[in-house]
């Protein structure tokens, strides 16, 4: 490795005092650098000379930095310094000891799939993005306590029309995020699976599907309730009534550099999900 980002969150002080230790301490080189997670934008110029981005911060800071390592090809090593860290892969007690096997070569590479979305705006008013997303696409209600009205197809086949507080599409990754919270399915983080998933359902389906990769699903917005298109909830967009979102796989991949096998996801699992094992 020889050019190395670091992007920490601006709102934890520790994860800058540690992500300027790492820079300084851990002999990287003069064209690595240094940036909050809130400010990406300016540096998508020096993706193409970046070889690694660590994160520092948790999975919130992850999601904010695919958006910069993703189309790049730029594999992520994350320091937790959140609460779930499902995305992660150091705590921060070990991180300055256990970087440099991450330089060196030494690692397996976990890709994850993102999703992509597109929304095309009512009465021929054009198209807003594509977005991409490593957790979730969720269509949801705004500020009004009110349900949306949402008309859904799979690959040009109408579903059914939703009435729901939201309507959720998720990868693998996302599984464990908003989707298991409305009680949808954990899925194999490498799996290529999407899953649709509505929140509150009032009326329409209300049980998770699982679609294959290829799928591509559109959610258009019917009734009287405007909504909101939230990428992997951080990022929202307003949606007017007749506008549409198209959903597929992204391009795009988010890597990961990982020391434990692919089973260490399933080991930790109830951990991480605040479960204790009998016996331990």
């Amino acid at each position: 490795m020889k050019n190395i980002g670091i992007i920490y969150n601006a709102r934890v002080p520790e994860a800058l005092d540690l992500s300027t230790a790492i820079l300084h301490d851990l002999n990287l080189s003069e064209h690595s650098w240094l940036s909050p997670a809130e400010n990406l934008e300016t540096l998508l110029p020096r993706a193409e000379s970046t070889d690694l981005v660590i994160t520092v911060g948790g999975d919130g800071t992850i999601l904010r930095a695919v958006i910069f390592t993703g189309p790049a090809a730029i594999p992520i090593v994350g320091i937790n310094m959140g609460r779930l860290g499902f995305m992660t892969e150091l705590q921060v007690d070990e991180a300055m000891e256990r970087l440099p096997f991450y330089f060196n070569g030494d690692s397996r590479l976990d890709e994850r799939n993102m999703l992509q979305a597109t929304v095309i705006r009512a009465n021929g008013a054009g198209t807003d993005g594509p977005y991409h997303a490593l957790n979730d696409v969720v269509l949801t209600r705004g500020a009004v306590s009110q349900v949306v009205t949402v008309a859904g197809t799979i690959d040009g086949a109408p579903l059914t029309t939703f009435r729901a507080d939201g309507v959720i599409l998720s990868t693998a990754t996302g599984s464990t995020s908003y989707n298991l919270a409305v009680g949808g399915p954990i899925l194999d983080p490498e799996s290529d699976a999407m899953v649709l998933k509505t929140v509150a359902a009032h009326m329409g389906l209300s049980a998770a599907l699982v679609l294959r990769a290829s799928a591509e699903v559109t959610l258009a917005l019917e009734g009287h309730q405007p909504a909101i298109l939230s990428v992997d909830g951080y990022v929202d967009y307003p949606l007017d009534l007749g506008d549409r979102v198209e959903v597929k796989q992204s391009p795009h991949k988010a890597r990961f550099l990982r020391a434990h096998p692919s089973s260490y996801f399933f080991g930790t699992l109830t951990r991480r999900l605040g479960f204790s094992i009998r016996g331990q």
